[in-house]
């Protein structure tokens, strides 16, 4: 019979927090793919703090894991949300950048995404997109 091998406890709190930092900096360059690694994170944090308590470790890394990837999962769905929301002024800003051959023609492309996007984000929001 095979004894499965079980990691420290130690060891399984890095884990959780190197995945927790991971998913932070996936989430800024695919929001989706930021998503799915903070909910390894935040079940590795969680998985981690019963074994830190059984062997009366410090359980800083695991809480800390489960923060930041709680953080994590909160903007990306927010940014999963606004792509998704977007989805149709996005690609047409894409086919758009395709076409443009001239620094001239980016900002066109640009301004027309910033005025189809007036039309379904408040004000409030806009202030945040690039001038």
């Amino acid at each position: 019979m095979v004894t499965p091998v079980r990691a420290s406890a130690e060891a399984a709190g890095r884990r959780a927090i190197w995945l927790s930092i991971a998913a932070l900096a996936m989430v800024f360059m695919l929001p989706l793919a930021g998503l799915v690694l903070a909910l390894f994170a935040l079940v590795a944090g969680i998985r981690a703090l019963p074994l830190l308590r059984q062997e009366n470790k410090s359980r800083g890394t695991a809480v800390g894991s489960i923060v930041v990837s709680s953080v994590v999962l909160l903007f990306s769905l927010m940014a999963t949300g606004m792509q998704l929301y977007l989805m149709d002024e996005y690609s047409a800003y894409t086919e758009c950048m395709k076409g443009a051959g001239t620094v001239a023609a980016q900002g066109e492309c640009f301004t027309a995404f910033k005025e189809a996007t007036s039309q379904k984000l408040p004000p409030e929001v806009l202030r945040y997109l690039a001038p």
